[in-house]
């Protein structure tokens, strides 16, 4: 029903410019050849109709002016309104699926799919499917995390997710929330579990180096502040 509204307007506004392009045109033309008539006879009765056919010509090309003005705005409004509630919307929506389908579809597939052989205590399972995630969305730490927290929490193999984690550090470039975090986890596994807390030292002063006059700097001094080696 819209769209027969939308085209019944348009046709209606065809038909208006239609009918601008032809009005006026043969009555201006008539009194510009009885203009060129008036001026070649001479007679001075005719020449002083003159101006008065002049200002019927005038008043005929202010009139049209003033009808294309309306049609062209409401020409411009019929587009807008096409614009504004269908076409605007389809490009955002075109835009939006654009950019997040590519992760929703790791999302859905790969990331369901590691959750669902965790959930059955399929741990090597588990991280098979969060490695070919991580492989598929190179810029999301998630499957990383992931990766590392079953290898400490539920194989207790904390050195499997230090060694999880270097990989994540050091083979990505990644923005600095992410790399930020992931040094993070990786100092508390050597402070926490190995009791390495030169290594973890190390790795927060790392961070405020990396990261200088950011939150994630003044975290780490605040940590090795705690841990009495600032």
């Amino acid at each position: 029903m819209k769209w027969v509204l939308y085209l019944l307007c348009a046709a209606g506004i065809a038909f208006g410019w239609m009918k601008f392009m032809n009005s006026g045109k043969g009555e201006a033309e008539e009194l510009r050849k009885q203009i060129e008539t008036y001026e070649e006879s001479g007679s001075a009765e005719e020449l002083e109709k003159i101006p008065t056919l002049n200002e019927k010509i005038k008043q005929l090309e202010e009139g049209k002016s003033l009808t294309g003005i309306l049609l062209a705005f409401v020409t411009a409004g019929l587009v807008g309104v096409v614009f504004v509630v269908d076409i605007l919307p389809a490009i955002a929506h075109k835009f939006t699926h654009a950019v997040y389908d590519s992760a929703e579809q790791v999302e859905e597939d790969v990331m369901h799919d590691a959750r669902a052989k965790f959930a059955q205590g399929d741990f090597e399972g588990a991280i098979a499917a969060y490695r070919d995630a991580a492989a598929a969305d190179p810029l999301n730490r998630l499957p990383w995390v992931e990766i590392a927290k079953i290898q400490r929490e539920n194989m207790h193999d904390s050195d499997a997710a230090i060694a999880t984690l270097r990989q994540a550090v050091e083979g990505q470039e990644w923005q600095m929330n992410d790399a930020a975090f992931l040094m993070f986890r990786l100092a508390e596994i050597y402070d926490e579990d190995r009791s390495d807390r030169i290594s973890a030292a190390a790795i927060m002063q790392q961070v405020a180096e990396s990261f200088p006059e950011t939150r994630h700097a003044a975290n780490a001094r605040h940590k090795l502040h705690e841990w009495g080696v600032a």
